[in-house]
């Protein structure tokens, strides 16, 4: 499948690479420049193989809590929250964000490798709740426009006009349908612009022409990891919960029910989701942890940090394991020390 966008990234000459059945880019002129302009300046991605689901109806809030781990009973109107999506055992489907713009109307986001399986999710648990379920994932086009100076170069475009200056993971709506959620996933200040398809083709050509710097999967990758925000298929599955994988603070256990409370209620964790640093050698997914020449985890996702210059590693150890110290990544049949950090690798400038 190919987005609105395609002919345009192939015009500036992206490189396009099958991910979760879309031709996307993966990168354009320089993965390193693309990092630095969403962490100095301001770039756009294009994520319209991002799935969109709209729940409707007197019992949406009601029923969108009883579906997530997170409580969005809480939110206020014009807000957005993080979550876990569980199975009944705990296990996570997927992560989403839910936007509430009201009690009565919700706009879910969820992966793009995951849109079918999570719509028949949603749909097998309507239940009693009087809600209208709708997937409108072919309707919508996605740009995240992200950096420290993202206000100052969309506020002056007329397709954002009666654009409000919001807070951190709220959302807003225009008077010519466009929906602004002041979320991302860099770490950085910015926007996720949902709109129909004709509508974000002129917005991307309106940020092409003003210098925004159109950036790919790759970077997006190396962005989110140097904030330690955790991917679908790589922190999270389904074989873990979310007290597995650092994700404990969006399990609201004090909420009447959700789907996952039963299994989560007493359950005791297996795994410890870290974060680590290395100066010699490049970390991926699936290397080995080593400490005492035994096995006590694995790289979940690594890479090199185009900020600090070093390698970079989420990764999931045995709970039981804390000699941190000892801990070395096998990388093709060597190891190498690594340092445990306890915060972001890097600091990002999200309003």
């Amino acid at each position: 499948m190919k987005t609105s966008l395609y002919e345009k990234h192939v015009a500036l000459g992206a490189k396009m690479v099958d991910f979760a059945g879309f031709e996307m880019p993966i990168q354009y002129k320089n993965l390193k420049e693309e990092v630095l302009a969403v962490r100095n300046g301001v770039g756009v991605f294009d994520v319209s193989h991002m799935g969109e689901f709209f729940v409707t109806g007197p019992d949406a809030a009601k029923y969108v809590n009883y579906m997530i781990t997170n409580n969005i009973e809480k939110l206020s109107s014009g807000k957005a929250i993080y979550s876990p999506l569980c199975n009944h055992d705990g296990k996570i489907i997927d992560d989403l964000i839910a936007y509430k713009f009201s009690d009565e109307e919700i706009l879910i986001c969820v992966n793009a490798s995951n849109i079918e399986k999570d719509f028949n999710w949603f749909k097998e648990n309507t239940g009693d709740f009087n809600v209208e379920l709708k997937n409108e994932s072919d309707k919508y086009s996605l740009l995240a426009i992200q950096g420290p100076k993202t206000f100052e170069t969309i506020k002056e475009i007329e397709l954002l006009s009666g654009l409000k200056d919001a807070d951190y993971y709220s959302i807003q709506k225009l008077d010519n349908g466009i929906i602004l959620a002041r979320t991302g996933y860099t770490g950085e200040d910015g926007f996720e612009v949902f709109a129909p398809h004709n509508i974000i083709d002129k917005l991307w050509d309106e940020l092409i022409e003003r210098g925004v710097t159109p950036c790919g999967l790759g970077s997006r990758d190396v962005l989110r990891l140097e904030v330690c925000f955790p991917l679908y298929g790589n922190e999270l599955n389904e074989d873990l919960t979310p007290l597995d994988c650092g994700l404990a603070w969006t399990t609201k256990l004090d909420k009447d029910n959700f789907i996952g409370k039963a299994a989560l209620t007493d359950y005791k964790a297996q795994k410890k989701l870290i974060k680590l640093t290395l100066d010699k050698g490049i970390p991926r997914a699936g290397y080995k942890l080593i400490a005492n020449e035994q096995p006590v985890g694995e790289i979940t996702s690594g890479s090199m940090s185009v900020v600090l210059s070093k390698g970079i590693a989420l990764a999931l150890v045995n709970k039981e394991f804390e000699d941190y110290d000892k801990l070395k990544i096998d990388i093709r049949n060597k190891l190498y020390d690594t340092t445990r950090v306890t915060k972001p690798f890097v600091s990002g400038g999200h309003k």
